[in-house]
């Protein structure tokens, strides 16, 4: 049997991660129908629902290569959903080896069981993918904001030189939103990838009085929690695992954003990791673009709008719904690949980042100056209040700008900064390494945060 890639196809390399790719692969998606159906076997056989005997013919036949996808997702067509042909093709399976266990196969459930609980246990093996990565990038992180942490960098607002801060300052940012992302899949994985399993209309009515029994058992089977009923019409824990994923891609992004901004010829701070081959261009020799960054952009792009399929899917008719439900079947594969694609992105960057403190010293000195404006109208508003303070500062920077002269130079002509800061005073008031707040005592919360 081939094997089906998943729907990315070609540009699957590119947007997710081989580890993604293998788990939403086509025949891993239907191993875990089957895998599913092998349990509700197991489950029944144990309360007596199902003869003891039935349940080894059923597991021999829930192997996914011994079917046919491609027919599988034919048949699909006029069934309405891949569980349909799926169980009948099983049950064919089976039928090869013991008729009269055939008669077992999918006994009391529906197809939503299979295909939702096939869901959950497929978001378990995502959510897993991604945090394997996550410990990479959270680890990668803080030894970057450890190592960076006395390195001065203009801080950027609006895309303006703002204030100095350190570099590790944001590199612990960007290393502790990915822990937040980490911790928050950890609690979803636990609290919300729970059992589907309700028969046709919730009320496992199939299974008579033994129902729950049933599913306690399916449950431990599979190693899931049980509910406290069946789910099928409430699509909120869902929505709330594609939030996540919708979440995590967005903090790749913004560290994306940022590093391609670094990269920039005029800025030049930061870049991805070189090698021959990475980030050329097929007409300009001298170009180094970056890679990874926008792969995670990209994802950022694609990932709420995903996510906003799951969203509106929670809106569903009674008990099974007729095209929300449906929605989410390629919509969350999608967006486990791109969110996938924009951690690998982010886990190339920070083992791979070269930093330039010479050139990140360097810009802050572009302006004159005028970056450690707000640091001498600090130390100024002291003796003159601070809207005078302001004041004075303003007009300097203006003739500064104006005079391409430094800011240090201008304040030292004007009396009403001599009066009461010193010629020392006020060059101390120009180390950027000196204004920096309590952002060592941020670094090291957000430390202690991602290590949680």
């Amino acid at each position: 049997m081939t094997d089906h890639s998943p729907s990315l196809g070609l540009y699957g390399p590119l947007f997710a991660s081989a580890a993604m790719r293998a788990i939403l692969a086509d025949t891993a998606r239907v191993q875990r129908m089957l895998d599913v159906e092998a349990a509700l076997a197991r489950a029944e056989s144990v309360a007596s629902v199902i003869p003891q005997e039935a349940v080894a013919p059923i597991e021999a036949a829930c192997r996914a290569e011994r079917l046919d996808l491609a027919a599988l997702a034919e048949a699909a067509v006029s069934a309405g959903n891949l569980a349909i042909p799926l169980i009948k093709a099983l049950t064919a399976e089976v039928k090869k080896a013991d008729a009269e266990a055939a008669r077992y196969v999918h006994w009391g459930a529906t197809s939503q069981d299979i295909i939702d609980t096939a869901q959950v246990l497929e978001l378990a093996a995502v959510i897993d993918a991604l945090l394997a990565d996550l410990d990479r990038a959270v680890a990668g992180f803080t030894a970057l904001a450890q190592r960076h942490r006395t390195t001065p960098v203009a801080g950027r607002t609006w895309l303006q030189h703002a204030l100095p801060i350190p570099f590790g300052l944001k590199l612990a940012g960007y290393g502790a939103a990915l822990a937040r992302s980490r911790a928050r899949l950890a609690r979803l994985k636990r609290e919300n990838l729970v059992l589907q399993f309700g028969g046709a209309a919730g009320t496992l009515a199939a299974l008579g009085k033994g129902g729950l029994a049933i599913a306690e058992k399916l449950a431990a089977e599979l190693r899931l929690p049980l509910p406290d009923a069946p789910w099928h019409g409430h699509r909120d824990r869902l929505a709330e695992i594609a939030a996540a994923l919708a979440i995590l891609a967005g903090s790749c992004g913004k560290l994306a954003r940022d590093v391609t901004l670094l990269m920039q010829t005029d800025v030049a701070e930061a870049f991805e990791p070189a090698a021959p081959g990475r980030g050329g261009s097929s007409t300009m020799p001298q170009k180094r673009n970056p890679v990874a960054a926008p792969i995670a952009l990209a994802a950022a792009t694609m990932a709420p709008n995903l996510a906003a399929t799951i969203f509106a899917a929670q809106v569903g008719e009674h008990e099974r719904s007729a095209g929300a439900w449906h929605a989410e079947w390629p919509t969350f594969p999608a967006l486990a690949l791109v969110t996938s694609g924009a951690l690998r992105a982010a886990v190339e960057i920070v083992e791979g980042l070269e930093i330039d403190a010479t050139r990140m010293r360097a810009n802050l000195e572009a302006t004159g100056g005028a970056i450690m404006a707000e640091s001498v109208m600090i130390a100024l508003g002291r003796k003159l209040g601070r809207l005078e303070a302001h004041h004075v500062v303003e007009e300097a920077s203006r003739k500064a700008s104006a005079e391409h002269r430094h800011l240090e130079e201008v304040l030292s002509e004007d009396e009403r900064v001599t009066a009461h800061l010193k010629p020392e005073e006020l060059e101390s008031l120009f180390d950027p390494l000196a204004y920096q707040g309590v952002a060592q005592e941020f670094i090291d919360r957000q430390i202690v945060a991602m290590k949680r």
